[in-house]
């Protein structure tokens, strides 16, 4: 398995992918969406034998009284159902933070499973006096400093991307 940027040939295959992870097409549309609109975007793809069979994506989210501090959010990650819990959902997630720590970003949020997440170093955001803009349980709502004590003193809500509103 190797792990890499998409590129413009992927598409469809990440569209697939993202379908058939999820219950909606909601996922995969905001991918495309987000691909078109939010600046930077990380993408990766994980490839067997010229496959794609997981995708993720990051794009930059805001945090009220700090919006000039490099936040990225981590949403949405799909991978291929017959590929599940074979460790590529964790390779695309290292990969993609390391992606997130070369482009200068301090931290990053992810709205997911609490049993999953803080392997990678997530923490209830609370932790951080950071919430989000949707009304969730506080511990599926994580964040991870990329740099750290970059949320030291930071508080304050999460704001993601316009095309979260409507996927």
């Amino acid at each position: 398995m190797i792990i890499r940027p998409e590129n413009e040939n992927d598409r469809d295959a990440v569209f697939a992918v993202n379908i058939s992870a999820f219950e909606t097409q909601a996922e995969a549309t905001l991918v495309d969406v987000l691909r078109e609109q939010a600046r930077p975007v990380v993408s990766l793809v994980a490839e067997e034998q010229g496959n794609v069979v997981g995708h993720i994506m990051f794009s930059p989210v805001i945090l009220s009284g700090n919006p000039d501090l490099k936040v990225m959010g981590l949403a949405p990650m799909a991978v291929a159902p017959e590929r599940q819990r074979k460790g590529i959902g964790s390779a695309l997630v290292r990969a993609g933070l390391e992606q997130c720590r070369q482009l200068g970003f301090v931290a990053v949020v992810v709205l997911g499973h609490p049993e999953y997440y803080p392997r990678f170093g997530f923490l209830p955001s609370s932790r951080f006096g950071i919430d989000s803009e949707y009304e969730v349980p506080e511990e599926v709502f994580m964040a991870m400093e990329l740099e750290p004590e970059a949320l030291s003193g930071q508080t304050g809500r999460v704001k993601y991307h316009h095309a979260f509103s409507n996927a």
